[in-house]
């Protein structure tokens, strides 16, 4: 292998991996993050992903790369919404998995929380569940810690409250040291399967509501 040769099969897998960190990324990802991961110059890694977004817009592709908020990131072109909303609300009635209740439990339960948090909860990367529990409107990014990182913090939304028919996550069941059994899932799931609110607390409402 000529040393020409060499150097473009060392860029083709540097384009590959930023591809896919980009992929995977819930949030815009700062240039000089993917600069220290992909070890180039921030200024190289501007041109790969400019070369990249032309490249997408050349051959038409449904998604674009973009920069915003001093990152980069992937996003459905702005002309296929209609096919893009119309997945969404699809997913709204299709039921969620059991690792999406599991995750919307625990951030139900211990929000404001971080992704890592949640990950050394549940043991495995969270990012996809968080992604689709987030486009059904049940949880949000709601600030960031303001420790070492600043990592975004997630919590439910008012649709969540709403889809299961209480006031509060204080209205939730109160648990002491946070384990989801089967009662509390199944609690979940039957609120956000069904069409009218239900009251998965309606049974606990003689207890104190716990924060914990």
């Amino acid at each position: 292998m000529t040393e020409k040769t060499a150097t473009r099969a060392v860029d083709a897998e540097i384009v590959r991996a930023l591809e896919a960190i980009l992929l995977v990324a819930s949030e815009p990802v700062p240039t000089d993050l993917l600069a220290q991961i992909l070890e180039q110059p921030a200024a190289v890694v501007d041109q790969l992903c400019a070369s990249l977004a032309s490249a997408y817009d050349e051959a038409g592709h449904g998604f674009e790369l973009v920069r915003i908020a001093g990152g980069y990131r992937y996003q459905s072109r702005g002309d296929l919404a209609p096919y893009v909303e119309r997945f969404i609300l699809d997913g709204q009635r299709a039921r969620l998995s059991g690792a999406a209740l599991e995750t919307l439990a625990i951030v139900a339960y211990k929000q404001p929380i971080s992704r890592s948090q949640i990950a050394s909860i549940r043991g495995v990367d969270p990012d996809g569940v968080l992604r689709t529990l987030q486009s059904r409107g049940y949880i949000d990014q709601v600030g960031r810690d303001p420790g070492p990182g600043q990592a975004v913090m997630w919590g439910t939304t008012p649709a969540f409250l709403e889809k299961l028919g209480i006031n509060s996550v204080n209205d939730l069941p109160p648990i002491v040291d946070f384990v989801p059994d089967a009662e509390v899932v199944e609690a979940l799931e039957q609120g956000l399967r069904t069409p009218k609110a239900v009251d998965v607390a309606s049974d606990q409402s003689s207890n104190a509501p716990s924060s914990e």
